[in-house]
């Protein structure tokens, strides 16, 4: 009786422990969120220093030239991305217009049918203003935080130049001193391998989307490519919601033809990236539930609002991942884990 009262006690603490910590987190987002950017940004970029590395190249001149990549890739796209959000602004009543015109033919094929519906209505559902929004507000929200930019650079800085020493840290942090410890290291390469090789296929994504846009000719594929290249962090979701306004802004301008094939490029590269290039360099085994996935995008979008939303899934995986380096608690990681990774961890084991 006193055994399971002092366990009780235990679950107890341990849940308000939790409880008290996400409320501190989310009380302090406006520090918490510049941090974990810098921090995902840092982890994407030390491959790139590592490579240099093996080619003996000072430290220092590697960092410098990763942050002027992150400084002139990030000018160029605020500017193209404020541009075309800009614009799109100032079309969105010619969309409206253009989308009755489309919608007329459909509201008379049910006519015909004596089945009457209201087309006012029928256009506040299928509002290319109201629909995009979403997109847009997404890219603000984002555009928001990235006013810290300056902030966000610096501490990438100084987590590129401490990289060596970071695993050293935790493992005497730990009471580790003798690097004895492999789960550490499993944990934190498997994080770094993560988040790099995601971020090379997001781009790749967003990539062929901008590409495949342009040539359909969808207006403002900048802003589209840029909206799958964030959105493909989320796997499953991110690529049906990156998809909706691009496809409804082909369908009001070029036609329904257009708009099939804007949907058909979404799925051909979301099948080739997702499914064929991804797995091949970072396997099946950190795959994650798409139960998971859309509670992860609920759960952290709610703790750390837009930002939380894009980076639910990598938080996720390194959850994940720190259950999968403790035996105590590799089955709550096998809970989260898809099929093919709950298959595959039963293997190793």
């Amino acid at each position: 009786m006193q055994i399971k009262s002092q366990t009780s006690v235990k679950v107890l603490l341990v849940l308000a422990s939790i409880v008290i910590i996400l409320a501190g987190i989310k009380a302090a987002s406006a520090i918490v969120v510049p941090f974990l950017l810098s921090v995902f940004i840092a982890m994407a970029c030390s491959p790139i220093i590592s490579w240099a590395k093996q080619y003996k190249l000072p430290r220092a001149l590697a960092v410098v030239f990763v942050i002027l990549i992150i400084v002139l890739f990030g000018l160029v796209l605020a500017g193209l991305v404020g541009q075309s959000m800009n614009e799109f602004s100032q079309n969105i009543p010619k969309y409206r217009a253009q989308l009755v015109e489309e919608f007329s033919w459909v509201l008379g094929k049910l006519e015909a049918f004596n089945i009457s519906v209201d087309k006012q209505q029928l256009l506040s559902y299928l509002d290319p203003g109201a629909a995009m929004n979403m997109a847009t507000n997404l890219l603000s929200s984002l555009g928001g935080v990235l006013t810290n930019f300056l902030l966000i650079l610096l501490i990438v800085v100084f987590m590129l130049f401490e990289a060596e020493s970071i695993p050293k840290k935790i493992h005497i942090a730990l009471d580790d001193p003798s690097m004895k410890m492999q789960q550490i290291d499993k944990f934190l390469v498997s994080v770094k391998n993560y988040l790099a090789i995601k971020t090379l296929v997001s781009l790749g994504t967003g990539l062929i989307i901008g590409i495949w846009l342009y040539v359909l000719g969808v207006d403002h594929f900048l802003l589209w490519a840029v909206l799958a290249f964030l959105l493909n962090y989320i796997p499953n979701i991110g690529s049906i919601i990156a998809a909706v306004p691009a496809v409804l802004l082909a369908f009001v301008q070029l036609g329904a033809a257009s708009a099939g094939l804007t949907a058909l490029g979404f799925v051909v590269s979301n099948m080739v990236m997702g499914n064929v290039i991804e797995p091949k360099y970072m396997g099946r085994g950190l795959g994650l539930s798409t139960l998971v996935v859309f509670l992860s995008l609920i759960f952290w979008g709610w703790l750390l609002g837009t930002v939380g939303m894009l980076l639910s899934v990598p938080l996720t995986m390194i959850v994940k991942i720190a259950l999968e380096s403790s035996q105590d608690t590799h089955w709550i990681a096998l809970l989260l884990a898809s099929d093919d990774g709950q298959q595959q961890s039963s293997e190793t084991e």
